[in-house]
């Protein structure tokens, strides 16, 4: 329990479900009012329903999904290690979005955000074809590991970031001017690039560090109303206020992949390695800007 006032009065740490090798890529949906995460290792997404304090597996088989997000018509979109694609779900089969650039295949997309556009931003590092339970053993077929921008209705994707070790977890600022994006190879850090645009391409420019991650490496993470980034770590949730300063830490009995709100808004959702737990805050997470024309 804490009592910082990011963190609901009397608060608790709950623990929702056991039994994840390891837990990752969570999303909340509205519409079931249920929190959907995959169990990588053991091939297969869960769901756990707010509404009866049970846990269903979704689907078996998935070709090692990892994060997912829902696009602006609420269809779950998720990255799949195996298949090195990303990919949506309809009517609870995935259909292949984008697998490949200028001809080669990805390493295996890890993590995923959808811009108020419509655009598709995902993360490349290589645990999927790297690491034994994360996928299937492959070669990178690009130099590097990059974060990519997908726009579907032109068919364009374009590599937004190409100087970072392994790029996983990503989201935006409130108003979608800079991008978060963190390493999980040595920095252990989180970056945050500004969103340029130059003749009708997005770039990311000025790198800089948001945020430094001890102990453990920043996996997944969520950015507040306030601009607040909420990120795992080795034993804890870690809250960064926008100009770098540690503001929270909410321990947590397990090394932490992954993190999401839901409910209300107001519960944040966490995947550990093993577990799924929950606590209620004091704050909502960053909407999605108005869409311009």
């Amino acid at each position: 329990m804490t009592s910082h006032s990011l963190v609901a009065p009397d608060a608790r740490l709950e623990t929702l479900y056991t039994g994840t090798i390891w837990g990752e890529g969570p999303v909340w949906l509205p519409e079931t009012a249920s929190l959907r995460w995959s169990d990588i290792p053991n091939d297969r997404i869960l769901e756990f329903s707010s509404a009866t304090g049970e846990t269903r597996v979704h689907r078996e088989g998935v070709e090692f999904t990892n994060g997912r997000t829902l696009d602006l018509d609420g269809a779950v979109l998720q990255c799949s290690h195996g298949r090195r694609s990303v990919e949506r779900e309809v009517d609870g089969m995935p259909q292949t979005l984008v697998d490949q650039w200028e001809g080669v295949r990805f390493n295996s997309p890890n993590d995923i955000v959808v811009a108020s556009d419509g655009a598709v931003w995902f993360t490349d590092p290589p645990y999927g074809i790297e690491e034994a339970g994360q996928g299937h053993p492959g070669v990178r077929e690009y130099d590097g590991c990059w974060v990519f921008r997908f726009d579907e209705a032109s068919g364009e994707l374009t590599p937004v970031i190409t100087e970072m070790g392994h790029p996983n977890g990503l989201a935006f600022s409130p108003d979608e001017s800079v991008l978060y994006v963190s390493d999980t190879g040595a920095p252990h850090h989180i970056l945050a690039w500004d969103v340029a645009w130059e003749a009708g391409v997005a770039r990311c420019t000025n790198p800089r560090v948001a945020a430094v991650v001890s102990p453990g490496a920043p996996d997944g993470f969520r950015v507040d109303a306030e601009g607040r980034i909420w990120t795992s770590s080795g034993d804890s949730v870690q809250v960064f206020a926008p100009t770098g300063e540690l503001v929270e830490r909410i321990p947590v009995p397990e090394v932490i992949s992954n993190l999401c709100f839901g409910g209300d808004g107001h519960d944040l959702y966490i995947t550990g390695a093993t577990s799924l737990y929950r606590i209620r805050t004091m704050v909502l997470p960053a909407q999605r800007p108005a869409r311009t024309a």
